[in-house]
């Protein structure tokens, strides 16, 4: 008879920290396939027409590291927040918050040079994100009310404000009718690094925001009371850490980073505030980060790969005949087998062979 237990590991071996993502990738595309040929096409054309969709032209490549920047912001507010067991699930409302501001400053209210006016964007964003977690952080640390209830139902409020802004206040009058803000002012625009492309500046900001969170989080101290708030808040308090202040500064730099989110939809992508500025992407940010075990660096390539499996399923839906809903299975499939992916990095199996 064969039994087996989990055991903890002492340390992970860093080969397996590697590789172990990658396997959980492959699998979930393996599981992906059964789906597909369900759907009677096969599944090695689909997803080379997946991969070319997504990485084909110079286009697409443009397309994908568009799709991208958002995905690689939300993913870096929930990481930061998460590091901290700061449960954020309101990166989609802080990123309309993000593009709020930059619909009220950006639009004519402040007229600076470009060189000056792209920068304040991204700071009142930033601003505008962080702000809007900190009552909820008060409610947390002082009233123990739960942050994944409160952020989550913030989502709604905020979205259901800018429905009511862009339908009134804050509407275009030269929009004929649709609901849509003001457009920003020219010296606001994120300018195109691929001409004739939607890849804008904003991709730029979000690699550097990724290294510079990767740094605070390994090589300043607020980034190691950062972690010794999320390995253990009693032990923390014990050796007299500032919970409360490390909490708040947590707030402001996930909030940050999903307000910075809105900025770059707003005057990078789209140009004025839509309600459809984001299909999702707040919530996508938590596959994101769970893709990447919330290392910040990673995360600039769980990123660009879920903007990938998004962007390719429009060309692999049109070239096959494939639904495009597909995408988002393969993206939860990911997630799953990612989750799963962690067992065997806090754990090895060990086998009882009994007679």
């Amino acid at each position: 008879m064969i039994n087996f237990r989990l055991e903890e590991r002492e340390k992970t071996p860093y080969w397996l920290i590697f590789v172990s993502p990658i396997i959980a990738i492959f699998f979930s595309l393996f599981i992906a396939s059964f789906l597909i040929i369900l759907a009677g096409v096969n599944p090695i054309e689909s997803f080379v027409q997946l991969a070319i969709g997504a990485f084909g032209s110079k286009n697409a490549m443009a397309e994908t590291l568009a799709r991208a920047t958002p995905l690689i912001l939300t993913g870096l507010a929930a990481a930061i927040a998460f590091r901290a067991k700061f449960w954020n699930i309101g990166a989609e409302g802080q990123l309309y918050f993000g593009a709020l501001a930059t619909t009220l400053l950006g639009t004519g209210l402040v007229v600076l040079p470009s060189f000056l006016m792209i920068p304040f964007l991204f700071v009142t964003g930033a601003l505008a994100g962080g702000l809007l977690l900190l009552p909820l952080v008060i409610l947390k640390l002082f009233y123990k009310v739960d942050e994944v209830v409160t952020t989550l139902l913030l989502n709604f409020v905020v979205v259901l404000l800018v429905s009511y802004l862009l339908e009134g206040p804050l509407k275009d009058p030269m929009s004929l009718g649709w609901p849509q803000g003001k457009s920003v002012i020219d010296s606001g625009i994120l300018p195109q690094i691929v001409p004739r492309t939607r890849l804008h500046f904003g991709f730029i900001v979000a690699i550097f925001s990724a290294v510079a969170i990767w740094v605070v989080l390994n090589k300043t101290i607020i980034g190691y009371q950062i972690k010794s708030v999320g390995y253990n808040v009693s032990a923390s308090a014990h050796a007299g850490l500032p919970i409360v202040r490390t909490i708040v500064i947590v707030a402001l730099m996930s909030g940050g980073m999903a307000g910075m989110a809105g900025v770059t939809e707003t005057a990078g992508l789209k140009g004025y505030l839509t309600l459809d500025l984001s299909p999702g992407f707040g919530y996508a940010g938590i596959a994101v980060a769970m893709l990447a075990n919330l290392n910040p660096l990673g995360i600039i390539f769980s990123g660009v790969f879920l903007a990938s499996i998004y962007v390719g399923a429009d060309a692999m839906s049109r070239a096959m005949n494939v639904p495009t809903y597909l995408a988002d299975v393969i993206v939860a499939l990911n997630v799953l087998c990612i989750l799963l992916s962690l067992i065997f990095l806090n754990f090895k199996i060990k086998f009882n062979v009994k007679k």
